[in-house]
């Protein structure tokens, strides 16, 4: 009970009251023990139903097997590690759902959200509250708000910006073709409008012209004004940031109007098993950045591969990652003080499992809470999935642009 005063009555002064009903919890569960086997809650927080249910699904099942591996290596001698989900769809439902987490499940750290709008949400209670959170969210505002508690596996989303041009403008040159001319859709998300930022100002500094620039609402149910404009520009690649449905919607529009200019999509929607059922053939050699991808590590997507009957998504990678790295750390930490967890994994640097998946081949993090050695890779659609193309040093086929293979 003393250890649950300290947590809230420390942090949250404003709301002590209100917690007070908490305190009567047993503290059983979160007080180091002396078993060879100390139970340990942590909690997921996803959208497990809404539009970006498919996200929070894959997530989960990569995070299954990741604690499941570590079962079968003998690794969780010492803990009984307790998954405990919260399905958060919309960023609104964040705190509440987080909250309850941290005192009726005493949970003693948080993975989650793949939607940065909610772990921008949810880290707000997470840090008030002193429990750690680790995400794979983009957003660049998650780390830059000097919040403590907070962890990045991937890259922020303006160096997926950034990448996400300069990987296009590389491939372009080596097919022979400068660019000059680009048209940017994002949605109006913390996601969408970051990533885009920084493809824009990766473009200006090229001296390349964005000759469409254009936001429109996640869940946008009519792209035809974007597919016809972009008909009417002379833009050499296009770059949507966006979810799965819209990503899908422009794609497939595009596609069916003949439109055949280069795609570079955003990450999220563009490299899920699902985008290649959704738009059939249209996917054919659809580019998009990524955070990771399976064929980095053949044993891993094989196993999952035959657990879910998909190949592996980026988000199942990452959050795998950040499962194990935290676990790591509360072994390291030797306690299930969220204080002590928490600098265990600022300190962690973990490069085997899953966190060898990620490029750069490890999880670790800078004094910010960002990640201290991962970095964007460039993906393609082949036939049923998809293949790492770019950088050189760490693609496993060579990238085509406009129906030619480049070497």
């Amino acid at each position: 009970m003393a250890r649950i005063r300290h947590l809230f009555a420390k942090r949250i002064p404003r709301i002590a009251a209100v917690l007070t009903p908490f305190l009567l919890l047993s503290s059983a569960v979160l007080a180091p023990a002396a078993n060879a086997a100390e139970k340990v809650n942590i909690g997921l927080v996803f959208p497990f139903s809404g539009p970006n249910a498919q996200f929070g699904i894959n997530a989960r099942q990569g995070i299954e097997l990741a604690l499941a591996d570590m079962k079968a290596a003998g690794q969780l001698k010492d803990l009984d590690v307790n998954l405990v989900s919260a399905d958060v769809p919309a960023p609104n439902a964040a705190g509440a759902a987080v909250q309850r987490l941290i005192t009726q499940n005493q949970v003693v750290g948080v993975i989650g959200s793949f939607v940065s709008s909610v772990t921008l949400a949810a880290s707000e209670v997470t840090e008030r509250a002193g429990v750690p959170m680790i995400t794979h969210s983009f957003a660049d505002q998650i780390t830059g708000r000097g919040y403590r508690y907070i962890f990045q596996v991937a890259p922020k989303a303006s160096t997926f910006g950034e990448k996400q041009f300069q990987y296009a403008a590389d491939i372009a040159a080596k097919a022979g073709e400068k660019l000059t001319k680009v048209a940017i859709f994002y949605e109006d998300t913390a996601y969408g409008t970051a990533q885009a930022e920084g493809i824009r100002k990766a473009a200006k500094a090229a001296g390349v012209e964005v000759v469409i620039d254009d936001g429109y609402p996640l869940g946008i149910t009519d792209v035809a004004p974007l597919i016809n404009k972009l008909r009417r520009s002379d833009a050499q690649v296009v770059f949507p940031v966006s979810y799965f449905n819209d990503g899908l919607l422009i794609i497939r529009t595009m596609r069916q109007q003949r439109i055949t200019l280069p795609v570079v999509g955003g990450a999220a929607g563009y490299i899920i098993p699902e985008f290649k059922q959704g738009l059939g053939e249209f996917a054919e050699d659809v580019y998009s950045i990524a955070p990771a991808n399976y064929d980095k590590v053949p044993d891993i997507a094989k196993r999952y591969e035959a657990r879910y009957h998909a190949f592996m998504p980026h988000e199942a990678i990452m959050y795998g990652a950040a499962l194990q790295h935290m676990i790591a750390a509360i072994q390291q930490a030797k306690s299930t003080d969220p204080d002590k967890i928490r600098d265990a994994i600022a300190k962690l640097k973990k490069c085997d499992g899953f966190s060898a998946g990620i490029p750069g081949g490890c999880t670790a993090f800078d004094a910010t809470g960002l990640t201290a050695t991962a970095y964007p890779i460039f993906v393609q659609w082949r036939g049923p999935g998809l293949v790492t193309v770019f950088p050189t040093d760490t693609a496993m086929a060579a990238p085509r642009w406009n129906g030619k293979e480049i070497k």
